[in-house]
């Protein structure tokens, strides 16, 4: 009997224009293997404003928000890929409008998820009427990603319309535990009561541990889930012990929830996937055109132009490395954030340190992303004081895919990370990767098997360790050649594949049969 699945979150790269982070990819793959095992997946997103043209409507849910009637309407989306057994949505309403982050999430720095807790209440609302309405056929299991969606479980459990929805499974997965959602519970047009003026609830059971007039929406997700679920097996141990910024980041405050969880047997990590089939081929050789091209492209683009000086200066670089070439090129791909770039911007020396030794070999450190205007300003000045620094402040998905393809060593210094996928795809280049000993980094790079790995006691002790294993990286390069190789191969032999990470979910997550016999690629 063919099981059917609904899986809600705030993105979903299997359509276009519509990511911001790995949620998208997991959104994106995991819905593929159910339907390679003769199972059915709905996914739905937020339109945004934009996702829904060219779509099909497909019809209106109404119900209450805000103590007032509203009005949603759902649509049918054309994805990238069609895949049997797999169909895409959106809900399109006019309070629910694209960000300034990657045209989904807004940045309100100082009332913190003001505007997000906004738009996806109000999309959580659309999505429990919907369920309501049928609109995705009877459901076995409904599949939440982190807070953004976790507010489908307040209104199972506290709103008297949507009691039905105990009869379905519901599942909530974790991918970064930092972002929590926390927003008053009244006093404010983004609060609990006013979404929802006319609900009943414990404040008690829903208060944020350390903001008792709060909710905390991933609390939410933790507490009220049928299973709940981290990305990577060592992030769930990570999360289950307190932080202590910033030597070790742990559960931020929800180290009791989880182990509550745990100690109910509804906590799992499973390690996340990676793509093997389908993978952008780009031509080697091609980095530095492929550099050049978006650039241009940039400086077309009316958003980019208080940055044109700094992309001339760039692209600079680029021309005189097209005449001569690095010996030795690492590189970074992420969001310019704290959890990525933390070690820099605590230590700017220790990236000085690390262009300092580039520079005797003939080495180049590239850096492609875009995010905080502190990491961005930083990122600037070392690139004028550094020949051999080549900052990319903008995405390319060319530019990306060279990096994967060309570069000798891939730096990810996380100050902690849930699962990670750069690793994944630097591995599955035969590139290895030196990481920061922690979270999904742990279960997927081995430190002188497959890459190189670094950890401390405390920031000042890591931060010597990682520029020493850098120049332990060097010297297996420079000087031992069948070590590199060895290292090489070893990474690309790594097969960290969704098919078994999703029969995991199956077994513990879904409490469901899977049926591997018709297990299609």
């Amino acid at each position: 009997m063919q099981s059917n699945f609904l899986f809600v979150s705030a993105e979903n790269d299997a359509i276009k224009n519509c990511k911001a982070g790995g949620m998208g990819d997991v959104v994106r793959d995991v819905p593929r293997q159910i339907a390679a095992f003769g199972d059915r997946a709905h996914v739905v997103t937020p339109a945004y404003g934009r996702l829904h043209v060219n779509g099909e409507k497909l019809t209106e849910v109404h119900f209450s928000y805000r103590g007032q009637e509203e009005m949603a309407e759902v649509y049918k989306v054309t994805p990238k890929k069609e895949y049997d057994n797999i169909t895409h949505y959106v809900i399109h309403h006019p309070e629910i409008v694209s960000g300034n982050i990657a045209h989904i999430y807004f940045n309100d720095p100082e009332q913190p998820f003001f505007t997000d807790a906004c738009m996806f209440s109000l999309f959580c609302t659309a999505v429990a009427q919907a369920i309501k309405q049928d609109v995705f056929g009877h459901l076995d299991v409904v599949h939440l990603h982190d807070w953004h969606s976790s507010m489908v479980l307040f209104l199972r459990a506290y709103h008297p319309a949507y009691g039905f929805l105990n009869n379905i499974r519901f599942v909530y997965s974790i991918h970064n535990l930092a972002i929590q959602g926390i927003r008053p519970f009244e006093g404010s047009t983004s609060s609990l009561k006013a979404f929802y003026p006319e609900v009943e609830f414990d404040y008690d059971r829903l208060k944020d541990p350390r903001y008792h007039d709060c909710i905390n929406l991933m609390a939410l997700g933790i507490k009220f889930a049928n299973a709940v679920h981290t990305v990577s097996p060592s992030y769930k141990e990570d999360i289950m012990k307190p932080s202590d910024f910033p030597n070790f980041i742990g559960g931020e405050g929800l180290e009791g929830f989880l182990k509550e969880a745990n100690d109910e047997e509804r906590l799992f990590g499973i390690l996340n996937g990676c793509n093997y089939k389908n993978i952008n081929l780009v031509p080697h050789g091609a980095f530095y055109v492929n550099a050049i091209q978006a650039i241009f492209e940039w400086l077309q683009n009316p958003d980019k132009e208080y940055k044109s000086q700094f992309l001339v200066h760039t692209g600079e670089k680029i021309v005189k490395l097209i005449k001569d070439p690095a010996k030795f090129v690492c590189a970074s791909v992420a969001r310019l954030t704290e959890q990525k770039f933390y070690f820099y911007k605590n230590s700017p020396e220790l990236l000085i340190s690390i262009l300092e030794k580039l520079k005797p070999v003939n080495g180049i450190y590239v850096i492609l992303g875009t995010g905080a205007p502190e990491y961005e300003e930083l990122l600037h000045k070392i690139s004028y004081d550094y020949e051999n620094f080549i900052f990319f402040n903008g995405q390319s998905e060319e530019v990306i895919d060279s990096i994967y393809t060309e570069s000798n060593l891939y730096l990810m210094p996380s100050l902690f990370e849930p699962c990670g996928i750069s690793q994944m795809l630097a591995m599955r280049n035969a590139q290895p990767c030196l990481v920061h000993h922690t979270g999904g980094l742990k279960d997927t790079v081995k430190h002188m098997k497959t890459g190189f790995s670094f950890d401390g006691a405390t920031i000042d002790e890591k931060t010597q360790n990682f520029i020493k294993v850098f120049q332990k990286a060097l010297d297996v390069f420079f000087k031992d050649k069948p070590k590199w190789d060895d290292i090489c191969l070893n990474a690309k032999a790594q097969k960290f594949t969704w098919k078994s990470s999703v029969i995991e979910y199956y077994h513990k997550l879904y409490k469901l049969e899977v049926n591997e016999e018709i297990y299609q690629e």
